[in-house]
């Protein structure tokens, strides 16, 4: 069984700034610094979101501070679905660039870097098991 860590209240908020940090700078880097205001106020305004509405149930599985054995069965869940979205989509993009005449980079670059994690994922938690 897969031990529950609960995260403090406050990193989902914090990570949310932090990311708006990031994008602030990489679209100020590339002489967009709208966009980058834009993008870190979106962020920043998720992140208080998620701070401000820590009474609810959903918010506090999301923070990772109502972890339990619950949250963590829907969080591995909901990580899977998205994983197998992702895949599909990067499968689909692929497609739609070899059928246009092209390489289908990055997205076939994706697709490989992903099958092969999965691959050494399976490997090493059938080993750790």
């Amino acid at each position: 069984m897969l031990r529950v860590r609960r995260q403090p209240w406050w990193f989902l908020p914090a990570f949310c700034v932090l990311l708006g940090l990031g994008c602030l700078a990489a679209f100020w880097i590339g002489d967009d610094p709208t966009s980058g205001v834009i993008s870190f106020a979106i962020l920043a305004l998720t992140g208080v979101g998620f701070a401000a509405l820590g009474r609810f149930d959903l918010v506090r599985g999301l923070r990772g501070d109502g972890r339990d054995e619950y949250w963590q069965r829907i969080d591995v869940t909901a990580t899977a679905l998205a994983g197998l979205v992702a895949i599909f989509l990067i499968i689909g993009m692929c497609f739609w660039e070899w059928a246009h005449g092209r390489d289908g980079t990055p997205y076939s670059q994706l697709g490989a870097i992903t099958g092969v994690s999965y691959v050494v994922f399976v490997a090493v938690l059938r080993w750790r098991s």
